[in-house]
């Protein structure tokens, strides 16, 4: 239970490497789930075109989701953009840092799974097998079949089993076509995402150092503040609990030490300790209304020293110099005159 523990807090302290790593998690998953598939094209002409973009591009839109679904930021994201400006102003650019952060995490999986796909081959030839072109690759003169016959026979090309137009052109030279184009493209895909995860990480940074650092600091730090805030009602609501549940078994036990003539018993030390982690909102009604006051008019990022008030004014001021002190001696001589 402890080695649970311990990695349970060290996800907490090391939320982006978390995050990485689920994301990695995500892409092997990505790649795991489409060998796992059972791809079927329905080898009908306007259906292949359907299928095969679909499994090309749902799957990647929905993966794309889940990422932003398992990323703990996006209600923080949510929040932020929408609380009210109140005493703190609201910075796009941390805004658009946090959503683009998330964006690069969400992305894998899906630039996994079209790279698989594309690689493979499957869907490119289902859903283009229509367009082969018959003049280059196959029996141009095979006569006797219209516009409409010639489609539903190049449809049935990903189906070897229901496949009748060898005539027209064989049923393994359409396939290496186009599974070379869907290849071809795979990789151009695979280097274009790779220079633009390049071109992200490495020079962004580059151009606009201060503002990334600036958007960088400040993200960090409503995700510390959001954290500190949750642990700091959760320590409230404890202490709130257990006062509240005291004072309720003292309520209830007040008429059987009346009774017995018992001495009430003093409160448990740590009953007073949580009693003084209230800081003096001690009912619902201020509570909520400290917690409205939160998320309409956060402080603002101002920090200053606690102004103190003495008894001739604000801490501060000019005070007169006090007294010098008055040496034992005299005091010794005035007593044994008196």
């Amino acid at each position: 239970m402890d080695k649970f523990r311990m990695i349970f807090q060290f996800l907490q302290s090391n939320q982006e490497s978390f995050m990485n790593g689920i994301c990695g998690i995500m892409a092997l998953a990505s790649a795991q789930m489409y060998s796992a598939f059972d791809f079927n094209c329905p080898c009908l002409p306007h259906y292949n075109l359907a299928y095969g973009l679909g499994i090309l591009l749902v799957p990647p839109f929905i993966l794309f989701l889940l990422g932003f679904v398992l990323n703990n930021n996006v209600s923080m994201l949510a929040e932020e953009w929408r609380r009210p400006r109140g005493q703190r102003g609201k910075d796009p650019a941390v805004l658009r840092y946090m959503f683009c952060s998330m964006a690069q995490r969400a992305m894998i999986a899906p630039v996994v799974w079209v790279s698989v796909t594309l690689l493979d081959g499957k869907c490119i030839t289902c859903a283009f097998c229509t367009l082969v072109p018959v003049e280059t690759l196959g029996n141009a003169s095979h006569s006797g079949l219209s516009q409409g016959e010639m489609k539903r026979v190049l449809a049935r090309i990903p189906c070897k089993e229901i496949y009748d137009g060898q005539e027209l052109i064989t049923n393994e030279v359409a396939i290496r076509y186009l599974r070379c184009i869907s290849q071809a493209l795979g990789w151009c895909f695979v280097l274009l995402m790779t220079t633009l995860a390049f071109l992200v990480r490495s020079l962004r940074p580059c151009f606009t150092q201060a503002a990334f650092l600036k958007s960088r600091y400040w993200s960090h730090y409503i995700d510390i503040e959001r954290k500190l805030f949750d642990e700091t009602c959760t320590e409230h609501a404890k202490s709130f609990a257990k006062v509240c549940i005291q004072q309720f078994f003292e309520g209830m036990s007040t008429d059987l030490v009346a009774a017995h003539c018992h001495p009430p018993r003093k409160a448990p030390a740590d009953v007073g300790e949580a009693a003084e982690k209230l800081l003096g909102i001690t009912d619902q009604g201020t509570m909520n209304t400290a917690l409205k006051s939160w998320h309409k008019c956060k402080p603002p990022l101002h920090l200053h020293p606690p102004v103190l008030h003495s008894s001739n004014g604000w801490a501060g001021e000019e005070q007169p110099p006090p007294h010098p002190p008055v040496p034992r001696r005299e005091i010794a001589a005035y007593y044994s005159r008196v």
